[in-house]
């Protein structure tokens, strides 16, 4: 150590390590502690209020209605994702959807029922319910189990690795301002996806009004990537369709009111395009470049449906209540029941859609040692709450089950972390990068992205010339972020972000290039390959080489072409 971090690096040791506070790694903390682990749960923010779910929801988007099977779920999930998934990891997550919605009712969360007692079912896939305070239940859940500990306020920086074995996790104590080194012999990513690699569409009137959480910043993705983990189906980026001004979920009006896509001259014209959550994208875009727009989400709904719709969602986004209710006031309509659309930036994750840690049937990632669940698993898309909390269950008795039944600490992690804790000291100090600061490079980041590998501005396309471009200025932006230096823990957390950003976008170029055909067109367009190839209905996947990222191709099942 150098000293300008406050105090010296310190050591903790746990069975296991859960980088990550949201719906997995609270459920992986809460299995591996009832089976009498050790845990900790390592949380850049406060677990009560953390991740995608800080604000709450009002349904469970992911459960196996009543006639429906395991099976139809995740034929459902295979057939939204235009067939690239893993159809084990589908099943696997799927056959465990309803018992995580039976664990969320047993610690408080109330889940609507009708008059004879059965749960609301919005569609056979969804479940209604009142989870404003969802998050602090869960918190409240991992808070019980004596062999749980939390570290909020602590930033994961790298995977502490002997060899190719992860040994645990270097963490940033944002609030006292050291470094931890945490002993574990398994560790759980569950640390989300990546917000802020693409701009927002209005990104000068609202830079963090977007749809995904924007602090989850691909942190536990980027770790894997540098410690050698290989990753999939990073280019299934997802676009989501939101409701303009507020990139409120649109979900609750189509599902809950039946509302219908309608272009300005009042026609609904899903059925042109099709309904898969790219197709409803693509949909949207083709109407306002033909110059149909604006369009909207629009219900003929009573007063008491339009109350209900205005509650729900106050449980996930209060704006767009508030929205409704300054309009209906100003037009003197009380039952608005309308909400103008947009199309959002796109976001890497696991849980929507399929990119992120190439992982077995146990969760199991290609690194002794690393386990991944959640939006940082890849795979099997369309998980929401209860499929992210399915896997961290999943891969919480894939650990118990690998560690010996009397675990005795090694207590080498300071020394195995020895290298990195020097690295990150250097960091603080006087900065050396012509004055350039992570907010600056930020920018510059999003504005490659944006301009080369089909962000908003770009009308959501790319082409192998423009997607080279961009490569070469992220690596350029790369070099300029290494020299960047930071006052206080708080600046490093800050540059740790950018950092991760920057290092799974590199790998994103790569995957988007090395599909070649679109697949998803409303997420994006491949320029040069401009239709769906049946010869691609295969994995993308990759690993961080010396050189840069390294594209393996495999089929369905995991087998290396």
């Amino acid at each position: 150590m150098t000293g300008r971090l406050k105090g010296k690096a310190a050591a903790l040791s746990f069975e296991a390590a859960i980088i990550g506070g949201g719906a997995a790694g609270c459920l992986a903390a809460v299995r591996l502690a009832e089976r009498g682990r050790q845990v900790a749960v390592i949380e850049k923010a406060d677990i009560r209020r953390s991740g995608c779910l800080a604000a709450g929801v009002n349904a469970l988007n992911a459960c196996v209605g009543r006639g429906k099977t395991a099976s139809d779920y995740a034929a459902y999930a295979m057939a939204d994702a235009h067939g690239i998934a893993v159809p084990d990891l589908l099943l696997t997550m799927s056959e465990r959807l309803n018992e995580q919605a039976d664990w969320l009712e047993s610690i408080g969360l109330a889940i609507q029922k009708d008059g004879l007692g059965r749960r609301v079912e919005r569609g056979w896939r969804n479940l209604s319910v009142n989870g404003e305070g969802i998050k602090p239940l869960m918190a409240a859940a991992v808070s019980r189990e004596r062999g749980a500990t939390v570290l909020n306020r602590h930033l994961a920086l790298s995977l502490i690795m002997e060899g190719s074995r992860a040994r645990g996790v270097l963490a940033l104590d944002l609030a006292g301002g050291g470094l931890l080194a945490i002993e574990a012999p398994a560790v759980i990513c569950a640390s989300g996806g990546a917000a802020g690699i693409y701009p927002s569409p209005r990104p000068k009137s609202a830079r963090n009004r977007i749809w995904y959480s924007p602090f989850n910043t691909g942190g536990g993705l980027a770790m894997g990537l540098r410690a050698g983990a290989e990753m999939t189906t990073l280019e299934m980026r997802m676009v989501a369709l939101r409701c303009r001004g507020t990139m409120a979920p649109t979900g609750t009006m189509a599902l809950g009111l039946g509302a219908e896509q309608t272009n300005a001259l009042g026609e609904a014209y899903e059925a042109r395009y099709g309904r898969t959550t790219s197709q409803r994208v693509l949909a949207l875009r083709r109407e306002l470049e033909a110059g149909r727009g604006p369009c909207s989400l629009s219900a003929k709904a009573d007063k008491k449906a339009v109350a209900a719709l205005r509650r729900a969602y106050l449980d996930m986004c209060p704006s767009q209540t508030l929205s409704w209710l300054e309009k209906a006031w100003v037009s003197g309509e009380p039952s608005l029941a309308t909400a103008e659309l947009e199309a959002s930036e796109p976001y890497v994750l696991g849980g929507h859609t399929g990119g992120g840690f190439f992982v077995d049937s146990e969760r199991r990632t290609t690194l002794e040692g690393l386990w991944a669940a959640g939006d940082a698993a890849g795979g099997a898309p369309q998980k929401y709450v209860t499929g992210s909390m399915a896997e961290g269950a999943m891969a919480a008795e894939s650990v118990h089950a690998r560690l010996p039944r009397r675990w005795t600490p090694e207590g080498d992690a300071l020394k195995l972390a020895e290298g990195a804790i020097g690295e990150w000291s250097d960091r603080l100090g006087p900065g050396r990068s012509g004055g350039e600061t992570a907010a600056s490079l930020e920018d510059a980041l999003q504005a490659l992205m944006d301009a080369g590998a089909g962000g908003p501005g770009s009308g959501y396309r790319y082409s192998e010339a423009s997607l080279r471009k961009a490569a070469s200025g992220i690596r350029d932006l790369g070099r300029e972020a290494s020299l960047l230096k930071a006052p206080d823990a708080r600046g490093l957390g800050r540059i740790c972000e950018l950092l991760e950003r920057i290092c799974l976008a590199e790998s994103l170029l790569a995957h988007l290039e090395a599909r070649k055909e679109t697949r998803w067109p409303g997420f994006g367009e491949y320029e040069d390959h401009p239709e769906a190839s049946e010869d691609l209905g295969i994995l993308i996947n990759s690993v961080l080489g010396p050189k840069g990222p390294e594209i393996i191709r495999r089929d369905l099942s995991g087998e290396r072409l």
